[in-house]
């Protein structure tokens, strides 16, 4: 991981910007999704497109990972990123990083079958895979800075508000086709 000074020196860079100027920092992320075809989803955010699918089991195409999948490759690349950026601002070797993410889950509240099942996980644990030629200490210290501001696993432990709105729209009529010249309805007004 050869980079290192390169990113303490980026990280330094933007946490001494933040300090001071906070408002940097600040803003809302947004992410537009929209039904391609059955429940395959297009998804965008800036110039990134993804697609979200289910399998062919779960009455997907299975055209791309399902939104379970993206969540948990969500926390896992923010753990794994955080690890990295964290040890090269806290000057820690690293050889490799890798983050296994596990989310139990019962689909009988999903389908409806039973509502005292929630629909979504029961847990969720991570493994972190670290190797590093710096004492067992050290590598605590880093996995235990980066959890703590890590944006991702935040947001699973926390209680963050959430709300919807809905917006529905009229269908798009087709224009009636008019009637040729001269031609009256059939009740002759």
């Amino acid at each position: 991981m050869s980079e290192d000074k390169n990113l303490k020196t980026i990280q330094e860079r933007n946490a001494r910007t933040l300090r001071l100027r906070p408002s940097v920092g600040q803003g809302t992320a947004t992410t537009t999704v929209r039904v391609r075809s059955g429940v395959t989803c297009d998804i965008e955010d800036g110039a990134w497109k993804l697609v979200a699918d289910e399998t062919p089991g779960d009455g997907g195409a299975g055209l791309g990972p399902d939104p379970g999948v993206l969540v948990r490759a969500g926390l896992g690349s923010c753990l794994a990123m955080g690890y990295v950026l964290w040890a090269a601002r806290l000057e820690i070797p690293l050889d490799s990083v890798e983050v296994v993410v596990e989310a139990d889950y019962d689909a009988r509240g999903m389908y409806g079958v039973d509502d005292s099942v929630p629909p979504g996980w029961t847990a969720v644990r991570y493994t972190a895979h670290i190797s590093s030629p710096a004492g067992e200490e050290r590598v605590r210290q880093l996995v235990a800075t980066a959890d703590a501001h890590s944006p991702v696993l935040d947001d699973l432990r926390r209680a963050v508000p959430v709300r919807g709105e809905l917006k529905i729209s009229e269908p798009v009529r087709a224009a009636a086709p008019s009637a040729p010249a001269g031609a009256t309805g059939a009740t002759g007004e």
